[in-house]
């Protein structure tokens, strides 16, 4: 029986999630996909199938700096929940794609829950 790779074992477990993780108009799925250069993410509505408000490091804005960092995650947080605002949404169900949550994807989420995503979310831990 041949090994699987990193990459296909991410992809079952992604999969699994996207059976129990679903967007909504009220709650859209925010998605994080993160390569070895960049971090990318999606606020995503499911139901309709569209896509409300992106963020990567390949953007224009973020050229010349490096995207495979945990500050260059924390941007695109901010910059995520920015635009997601701008689209009239303050909640989403966080989609890690199957990535621990650790280092880049732990720094992407958290930023933008200090950024205002998800806020009755973010004063809950604090009060913990």
């Amino acid at each position: 029986m041949a090994q699987k790779s990193r990459a296909d074992i991410r992809r079952g477990v992604h999969s699994r999630i996207r059976k129990k993780v679903k967007g909504t108009a009220e709650m859209p799925r925010l998605a994080v996909f993160r390569s070895l250069n960049h971090i990318y993410a999606q606020v995503i509505d499911d139901k309709s199938g569209k896509t409300l408000a992106t963020a990567s490091t390949t953007e224009k804005s973020f050229s010349g700096k490096s995207g495979g960092n945990v500050e260059a995650a924390r941007e695109i947080g901010k910059a995520i929940a920015e635009r997601a605002q701008k689209a009239g949404i303050s909640n989403v169900v966080f989609d890690r794609g199957g990535y621990l949550y650790h280092g880049r994807v732990k720094a992407l989420i958290d930023a933008s829950r200090e950024a205002g995503l998800n806020k009755q979310e973010a004063a809950a831990a604090s009060a913990e």
